[in-house]
């Protein structure tokens, strides 16, 4: 971590401007070797204007902004040169960064150092990187309140309070003739311990609703051939997305596309027919479909208003009946010959009409509740593994607690949960998860 990194912070290309950008001990020595001006005559939070050089020859007019440590993004002092955004003037400025002592930064290796530096904690470095990746208006709310150490601020409110537990019944075991010291009962700890449980319990509840927002609702459109799915799909992107014929079995592969519904990303991924067929390709995308059912959040099964019910449509409506689903009815303008004892929704794809089908997954999902909520929730799979742990410590504890385990003996799943919401924050950490963390990262940040 002593050595000094650079790299490329804007997307490589054509642009009206690039970022490279360099940090650590050495990045005013390096700088002050290719820019025309002396950069130790510059203060800190100052943009700067001059050329990049290469001994006598100008390679580009640029603006250098100058952050001096500790009050940087690293803690070391940054320098980060604005140029012109060709692709081959940014990487020709980078390189005489790298010749003149500068190391190619690893993905992510800023934000790393300003994780272990101490700028940042790990919830805030992860939200760096779902800010960057937010495709929707939400995404960007619940990232940027990770950015700003909300989060962060819940789970060290639930560590604190698992601290103050361990603390008194230590305080009260190593010295019980202070009268003066609070005494942790059986009883004042079956209370705390129910209280963090409850708190870990609502932040995993919420963790749903981070999830969505982060990742959106993968949605399978299935049904046996020419039921209408494809069509179905077109009229919900509002594009011709997937051929539509009369010929049965004409979706062999998955066709993809996604909307905006109340701030959630809505993936839709429309499957080829399902049906026995001895046609070797249409057999591969039938069982490609069937296997998509395992990771849906919702299904929409597609059935045909102007027919009757049939053996594929009932092995469907068993296949999927333990899902998240909503059965839709597709051709509600044509003349209805099915009969179904089941909740459904009827649209009409040819007509454009699918509002209901839209009011549906609203309404299932509870998508307004999720964004008049305040959108501080913990989305990450591994942040959501660590506070499952926790949950679970907090479950065997009260279970200690009401089979009479004696109180020293607590202490074990109490430093569980504390030792859990540590890692969720990066209090505690190992390096190689770390390096595995920072390295999904793009290069630059």
């Amino acid at each position: 971590m002593n050595d000094t990194i650079a790299a490329i912070s804007t997307a490589t290309g054509v642009g009206a401007i690039s970022i490279v950008r360099i940090s650590g001990d050495e990045a005013f020595d390096i700088v002050n070797k290719i820019f025309d001006r002396n950069i130790y005559s510059f203060k800190s939070n100052t943009i700067n204007y001059g050329h990049i050089i290469e001994g006598d020859k100008i390679i580009d007019e640029v603006l250098v902004s100058i952050f001096l440590a500790p009050k940087t993004y690293t803690k070391e002092d940054i320098i980060e040169i604005n140029s012109h955004g060709g692709i081959s003037v940014t990487n020709k400025i980078l390189e005489l960064l790298l010749t003149n002592g500068a190391r190619l930064a690893e993905p992510g290796e800023f934000t790393k150092r300003a994780f272990i530096n101490g700028r940042i904690d790990l919830i805030e470095a992860e939200s760096v990187m779902d800010l960057i990746d937010a495709k929707t208006e939400s995404a960007r709310k619940m990232a940027i309140n990770g950015v700003y150490g909300r989060l962060s601020k819940k789970i060290n409110k639930l560590r604190d309070k698992a601290l103050d537990i361990v603390s008194n019944i230590e305080v009260n075991i190593d010295y019980p003739e202070y009268e003066d010291i609070e005494v942790m009962t059986i009883e004042d700890i079956k209370k705390y311990s129910i209280e963090l449980n409850e708190e870990i319990d609502d932040l995993l509840k919420t963790s749903e609703s981070g999830k969505l927002i982060k990742e959106g609702i993968n949605t399978v459109i299935i049904g046996r051939p020419n039921v209408g799915k494809s069509s179905l799909l077109n009229r919900l992107l509002d594009e011709d997305k997937a051929i539509v014929t009369d010929i049965p079995g004409t979706t062999r592969d998955i066709v993809e596309g996604s909307i905006r519904l109340n701030g959630i990303l809505i993936n839709f991924l429309d499957t080829a027919g399902v049906r026995k067929t001895t046609n070797t390709v249409e057999k591969i995308g039938v069982e490609k479909s069937l296997s998509l059912l395992e990771k849906a959040d919702l299904v929409l099964l597609v059935l045909n208003n102007n027919e009757e019910l049939t053996n594929e449509d009932r092995d469907l409506l068993e296949k999927t009946k333990d899902k998240k689903r909503i059965i839709v009815v597709n051709k509600s303008d044509l003349d209805e010959k099915l009969e179904l004892d089941l909740p459904y929704v009827k649209v009409s794809a040819e007509k454009n009409d699918i509002e209901e089908l839209l009011n549906k997954i609203n309404e299932l999902f509870k998508l307004e509740d999720i964004n008049s909520g305040d959108m501080t929730y913990i989305s990450n799979a591994r942040e959501v593994a660590l506070l499952k742990q926790a949950k679970e410590s907090s479950e065997n504890l009260i279970n200690a607690l009401e089979n009479g385990i004696p109180i020293d003996m607590l202490e074990i799943d109490i430093r569980n949960i504390i030792d859990s919401l540590g890692e969720i924050t990066g209090e505690s950490y190992d390096n190689e998860l770390i390096d595995k963390l920072f390295s999904r990262f793009c290069l630059g940040k």
